[in-house]
């Protein structure tokens, strides 16, 4: 079940609500169990139990933790155990095939794949789990007593499938007593609907283009390059939608999760880039993979080994693919020449090339991401490059261009800060002016509140792109 869709909106939601707030104090955590539970049962029915034995496993480790508190080597012991366990089942499930492949190149042997179907939100819920046993372990958290209460943690509906990856730490407290109230259900219901409309009218619309182009025969090296700013606006508005909608329907029942991205596109660096783009993951690696290992206090020989190491996983946590592991390496490699050879220089520059420096980098960057065949990426990337076999422009840029340019350009300038900055206008306007505009803008939140509901009834099938990693 996803959040763009008609069953979950106009069904699940409504009654999950209606429940919720009926409910009392802390039976609303229960309401909100059964029907993450449900939510997730949904996609897979099966694969459940493995996420119930995930979140067990962590809840049981911490209990132990605590038990053998003054024990350094149990409790460590404890913490590698669980660690192992988790760790074990998603390279398991998300890489076995991976490395029967890499076994079957290396050998004269022929492995059969395992053909394992890949469980939804297990590289989330697992680095989830895995941050709370370490965060008992190091005492940033005290292990929770009540299991219902982490297993609400773990399968929380709203970000189960696709983040953010939310610290036990930020949510402990509040899955005790939260404040549940209007005004707090008025701002998440209205950033799930920006979330919403975003995911329909502008990732999908945009993404369509993407489509088009990825296997098109024939394009001029501009028509290329849309193409792959085309893909950079899906997957942006895509998992960007999904994190807003996540945090509203966070917001309306009384729980504050982090954000997740803040206008990465309109970075002036790849390091600034990293700093705005699935800002849960990139704070996950930083404090439970670089900073253990020396972080930048270090050598430059050793920093380069953490930030490399850290990139590797980041590419390889995406999907068993050699694309992700390429598209990992190549950011890396950018952070690193940033940092010792050329960042300076950049931040000489005025903005508007800085902004172009990074964009480019970037959507070069997810060439690589989108090609998990290594095949397509060769076939493609050549297109690039304007040759006397290949134009610089040709007709079908105008067609397409044209076609989808609303999409385009709405894209680009909502990826910068524009909508802050017109809430900031709007708190300095008189009354008067505040009430016509609020009413104004309710007026456009309904009408593409209806375009977005006529995207759903038209396309059947609408996944969120993160939903396989």
């Amino acid at each position: 079940m996803v959040f763009s869709s008609i069953p979950f909106l106009f069904f699940f939601l409504p009654v999950f609500l209606i429940l919720y707030y009926a409910f009392p104090g802390r039976a609303k955590n229960v309401v909100l169990l059964v029907f993450s539970l449900l939510f997730y049962a949904w996609g897979e029915p099966v694969y459940i139990f493995l996420m119930l034995f995930s979140s067990l496993v962590d809840y049981l480790d911490g209990l132990l933790q605590e038990r053998f508190e003054g024990q350094k080597g149990k409790k460590r012991l404890c913490l590698i155990i669980a660690l192992a366990i988790n760790l074990g089942l998603l390279a398991f499930f998300k890489y076995a095939d991976f490395a029967v492949g890499i076994f079957n190149s290396l050998t004269p042997w022929d492995a059969k794949l395992p053909g394992i179907a890949l469980p939804i939100g297990i590289s989330f819920y697992t680095f989830q789990t895995v941050s709370y046993s370490i965060d008992v372990y190091k005492g940033k958290v005290r292990a929770e007593k009540n299991y219902f209460d982490y297993l609400c943690y773990v399968s929380m509906f709203p970000q189960l499938i696709a983040g953010p990856i939310v610290r036990f730490s930020s949510v402990q407290a509040e899955l005790k007593e939260r404040k549940v109230n209007e005004s707090g259900f008025v701002r998440g219901f209205h950033r799930f609907l920006l979330g919403l409309m975003r995911k329909l009218l502008l990732a999908d619309q945009i993404g369509a283009l993407w489509d088009i182009l990825r296997t098109a025969p024939g394009i001029s090296a501009l028509t290329a390059w849309l193409g792959l700013l085309s893909f950079t606006l899906q997957l942006y508005y895509d998992f960007s939608a999904y994190s807003d909608m996540a945090i509203g329907l966070g917001m309306m029942l009384g729980f504050h999760f982090p954000e997740n991205f803040l206008y990465p596109l309109s970075a002036t660096s790849i390091t600034d880039f990293w700093r705005k783009w699935h800002v849960s993951l990139s704070t996950w690696f930083r404090d439970y993979v670089y900073i253990p290992l020396g972080g930048n206090r270090v050598g430059v020989a050793k920093h380069l080994r953490n930030m490399f190491v850290v990139w590797f996983l980041t590419g390889l946590w995406h999907g068993a693919s050699w694309n992700f592991v390429l598209w990992g390496l190549f950011h890396g490699t950018l952070l690193a020449l940033e940092k010792y050879i050329w960042g300076r220089h950049v931040e000489r520059l005025p903005k508007l090339f800085q902004h172009l420096y990074a964009l480019i980098i970037v959507v070069l960057g997810f060439g690589i991401f989108t090609f998990d065949n290594l095949g397509e990426l060769a076939a493609y990337f050549p297109k690039l490059v304007c040759a006397a076999h290949n134009p610089l422009i040709g007709k079908e840029l105008f067609w397409y261009g044209g076609n989808y340019l609303p999409f385009l350009l709405a894209g680009l300038i909502l990826a910068f800060p524009v909508y802050p900055k017109v809430q900031e206008l709007l708190k300095k306007a008189n009354s008067y002016r505040r009430g016509l505009i609020s009413v104004c803008g309710a007026l456009v939140m309904l009408a593409l509140f209806i375009a977005a509901v006529a995207c759903m009834v038209q396309d059947s099938y609408s996944p969120f792109l993160y939903f396989r990693f």
